[in-house]
């Protein structure tokens, strides 16, 4: 076969068939180290990790409403992100391990599409091909992996659609076949309707193209536009949609209001920050995050993996990654301006709707649509700084590995956050074996990362009502620091009606079935009651959690329930100190004191103890109605000599106990509150 000459330069086809990185360019790298890098990055700690965030609900939907209902569900939201949902749940059940393996295979096509779309638009530059996949396969930036259910759908599976898209255009420009623009057009159609995450990716299309193109800027220019002009048909239209749908049409937003207007000023520091995060800082942020966590094990690991993982990739890439045939000059300059282009434009769509940039938080989300812009920026700034292969290689291989140690610092997060649910909720169930339906649980805030009060109130329902089938919601969760004030919780007046859509099901209930409970960062999680003088014990908690205290009414729990409450997912976690506090709050409730009193002999015997003071006054009461007045008040000062902000909460106690006590103990609870220091 005679080789053909290329019409065009930069990103053209390689014009000897005999040249040996054509061989190399003509054998895939194997599946195996994208497979290998998924699993060293992603699921070394999979087993560990569970539901986050909007998982719980979409969940719950697959669970109870089935996957049908995906598709009403998003109607208000996201429309074409329904039957996507619709189409995974209806294959994979709702259970957190088979999410987050699907997740893997998923992260492992990604590296796929990506190296098979740039052999596309990179032919003659195969070591660029390879490094950019590496490179996006484990961006750094991006930390929601472990979100399974919600980001697969919801990013992922979309991007892999424009990452096809992308490749079936050059595959159609060089071969010259309709059928690949067709299939390039569907793809994009996939890829842009069913999030607004993407609307920016199409600029990469046309500045992939111009750089493809031979000439000078008209001429390139023109050549763009005759194949790009299907695509900005596609994106024009997709424009038109999201202004209307997003203007004027159903949509029901996320309580998320763009800013009236945007000034320059504005925009110039919110593309500084996305160039500062996306080309830079995302690469090495995790040397600060393990500088800044020692000497915590998991750092020590991470900065193990990364070192590991750099020992192993550099000499495989070395042997692996060719000298690219072309040195052009103006390539990486290239490279360079499609990425700082690329990282602006995957920022618009969240900036629009006024929403920050940050790492490591839930926000960094909107880094999906920056990897290839932050991909190719770094890979063009090393091609430009640097000139030994050997070196270039080295520097690839350790933004790889960092990014392999960010994404496994991050599964750590995910792991953490994991464990702190089961014990959220197995301390839930055994304070409330039960509740009477349409109870609003109520408090400022939990202490935990990824999950919000409407993320709860999914696995509560799950919990709670096992037996549903389409009705009102029976229960709901609610963040007074979030929702006061608000349509869903006006004011925290008895009363006062509460309605809340919950995506297709409705709750119905008001503020006067409430339940108000409070979890401190480090304490166990207790039922507020106002009728024993929780509102002054914590009166110096948020005003927002205390305002609601006289609206808790333990009487909506179910303490003796037929069939308790029990977590999914969950295995019982081995029973320590919030076991038995939340068990004698409980028994309190009861005013079985005997059984209060025993709970904390057992506690006690065995070496637990709270780290939250408070939570010895369940004890010291019980101990005082049992007639144990000595240990009451032995109990009552080690507490305060642990922590002396708890004398208002002890001393609450006891007076509660002197005006319920009979008249021949009266004298002598007397004494105990003035030893204890009591105001009078």
């Amino acid at each position: 076969m005679k080789p053909v000459a290329s019409a065009y330069k930069g990103f053209s086809p390689v014009i000897s068939y005999n040249c040996p990185m054509l061989k190399f360019a003509s054998k895939r790298p194997p599946p195996l180290l994208f497979a290998v890098i998924t699993v060293i990055a992603y699921g070394l700690l999979l087993p560990l990790t569970g539901f986050y965030w909007d998982d719980w609900p979409f969940a719950w939907i697959a669970k109870f409403l089935g996957p049908a209902e995906f598709n009403p569900a998003f109607a208000p939201f996201r429309p074409f992100l329904g039957p996507i949902f619709y189409f995974t749940t209806s294959l994979i059940p709702p259970v957190p391990l088979y999410w987050q393996i699907f997740a893997l295979v998923i992260r492992f096509i990604i590296g796929l599409a990506a190296w098979w779309a740039f052999k596309q638009i990179f032919p003659k530059q195969q070591r660029i091909a390879l490094i950019a996949t590496l490179l996006i396969l484990v961006f750094p930036g991006y930390s929601q992996h472990w979100v399974a259910l919600t980001h697969i759908n919801q990013e992922l599976i979309p991007f892999i659609f424009y990452l096809l898209s992308f490749g079936f255009t050059f595959k159609a420009l060089r071969e010259n076949k309709t059928t690949y623009v067709i299939i390039a057009l569907l793809l994009q159609l996939c890829g842009i309707f069913p999030t607004e995450y993407f609307f920016g990716l199409e600029g990469l299309r046309f500045l992939f193209l111009f750089f493809f193109f031979d000439g000078s800027l008209i001429p390139r220019f023109i050549k763009t536009l005759k194949v790009w002009w299907p695509y900005l048909l596609i994106w024009i239209l997709n424009a038109l949609w999201l202004i209307y749908y997003y203007k004027f049409g159903p949509y029901n937003s996320y309580e998320v209001n763009a800013p009236q207007s945007f000034t320059a000023i504005m925009f110039f520091k919110a593309a500084l920050d996305a160039l500062w995060k996306a080309g830079f800082y995302a690469w090495i942020q995790i040397l600060v995050l393990i500088l800044s966590t020692l000497p915590a094990p998991a750092s020590f690991l991470t900065l193990g993996l990364s070192a590991l993982s750099l020992t192993l990739l550099t000499p495989y890439l070395l042997r692996s990654a060719p000298v690219d045939e072309t040195h052009e000059k103006a390539l990486p300059i290239s490279l360079i301006v499609i990425g700082i282009i690329g990282i602006l434009l995957g920022r618009l769509p969240s900036l629009a709707a006024s929403l920050p940039l940050t790492l490591q938080s839930s926000f960094d989300r909107f880094m999906v649509s920056m990897m290839i812009g932050g991909s190719l920026f770094v890979i063009g700034l090393v091609e430009l700084l640097v000139k030994n292969h050997r070196a270039k290689i080295i520097i690839f291989a350790a933004l790889i590995s960092l990014g392999i140690g960010q994404q496994f610092f991050n599964a750590n997060i995910f792991r953490r956050d994991w464990e702190d649910q089961r014990e959220i909720y197995w301390q839930m169930t055994w304070r409330i074996p039960a509740m009477q339906p349409n109870t609003v649980l109520l408090t400022d805030q939990m202490p935990i990362d990824y999950e919000t009060d409407l993320s709860f109130t999914a696995p509560i329902n799950w919990m709670y009502a096992p037996e549903y089938t389409r009705s009102d919601l029976p229960y709901i969760f609610l963040y007074t620091e979030k929702r006061i004030g608000g349509g869903t919780l006006p004011s925290l007046d008895p009363n006062v009606t509460i309605t809340y859509l919950y995506r297709t099901v409705r709750f119905n209930s008001s503020t006067s079935n409430a339940v108000v409970i409070y979890m401190p960062r480090n304490g166990c999680l207790r039922v507020l009651d106002p009728a024993r003088g929780d509102l002054e014990i914590y009166a110096k908690l948020p005003e927002v959690l205390t305002k609601a205290i006289p609206l808790s009414d333990p009487s909506r729990i179910i303490t003796k329930a037929e069939n308790p409450a029990t977590p999914m997912f969950f295995p019982e976690p081995e029973h320590g100190w919030c076991y038995y506090f939340t068990k004698a709050e409980l028994a309190q409730q009861q005013e079985n004191y005997e059984q209060v009193s025993r709970l904390g002999d057992e506690a006690m015997a065995l070496g637990f103890k709270p780290q939250e003071q408070n939570e010895w006054l369940v004890f010291v009461d019980a101990y005082a109605r049992m007639g144990d007045f000595t240990n009451a008040k032995e109990l009552s000062k080690a507490a305060l000599a642990e922590d002396i902000r708890i004398r208002r909460g002890v001393c609450t106690v006891w007076e509660q106990i002197q005006a319920e006590s009979g008249a021949g103990s009266e004298s002598q609870i007397g004494g105990i509150i003035r030893q204890l220091n009591c105001n009078p």
